[in-house]
C-alpha cells in the first residue's frame, strides 16, 4: 500500500492538480474575505488574484496535458515559475507599500474599474503597481502577517512545488514483477 501512495505522490499529474487546487483555495478564501467578511480588495489585491488565477490555470493545463517527456515537463515547470513571478512581484510590492510609514504613500486615487475604463492598460498597470493609500491599509492579519504577505509566502511555496513536480529529473528503478 505504501508503494502505491509513494507512486501517487511522484505522479506529475497529481502534483500539478494539487497546485491547481491550492490556487483555487487561495482564490476561494479571497472571495470569502470579500463577500462574507466584508473586506474591499484594493487594486493590488485584484492584480494578485489575477496572478494566482493564471498560476492555477497553468497548473491545471499541465495536469491535463501530462507531458510524457522530460522536456515537456520542464517546459511546464518554467511556465509555472514565470506564472508565479507575477503574483509574487505584486504581493512583494504590496508588502513593501504596507511597510512604508503612514502618509508616505499618495492618497487614494480612482477605483480600478474607473481607471480601466478611462486609461490605457499600460498606464493602469503602472498606477496600480505604484500603489495608493488604500493599498497601504492593513485590514486583516493572521499570526501578525497581512493578507499580501500570506499571498507572497503561498506563491513562493507554489513556485517551489512547481519546480519539484516538473523540473526534477526522475530516476525510475524497474523492479521485477512477482
Amino acid at each position: 500500500m505504501s508503494t502505491k501512495i509513494s507512486r501517487l505522490w511522484q505522479d506529475r499529474r497529481v502534483g500539478n492538480l494539487a497546485g491547481a487546487l491550492a490556487c483555487a483555495l487561495i482564490i476561494a478564501y479571497a472571495i470569502y474575505a470579500e463577500r462574507v467578511l466584508g473586506f474591499e480588495p484594493c487594486p493590488l489585491c485584484m492584480f494578485q488574484r489575477a496572478g494566482v488565477v493564471l498560476l492555477g490555470a497553468v497548473f491545471l493545463i499541465a495536469a491535463l496535458h501530462q507531458p510524457s517527456t522530460a522536456r515537456g515537463a520542464r517546459t511546464y515547470g518554467v511556465l509555472l515559475l514565470l506564472a508565479a513571478a507575477s503574483p509574487g512581484y505584486v504581493a512583494a510590492r504590496h508588502v513593501y507599500i504596507q511597510s512604508l510609514p503612514f502618509g508616505s504613500v499618495p492618497a487614494c486615487g480612482a477605483s480600478l474599474d474607473y481607471m480601466l475604463d478611462v486609461l490605457p492598460l499600460a498606464t493602469v498597470i503602472k498606477n496600480v503597481l505604484f500603489g495608493a493609500g488604500e493599498c497601504q491599509k492593513i485590514d486583516w492579519a493572521f499570526l501578525g502577517l497581512s493578507m499580501p504577505m500570506w499571498v507572497l509566502m503561498s506563491v513562493i511555496v507554489l513556485a517551489a512545488w512547481a519546480a519539484i513536480v516538473n523540473l526534477r529529473v526522475r530516476v525510475v528503478a524497474h523492479t521485477p514483477s512477482q
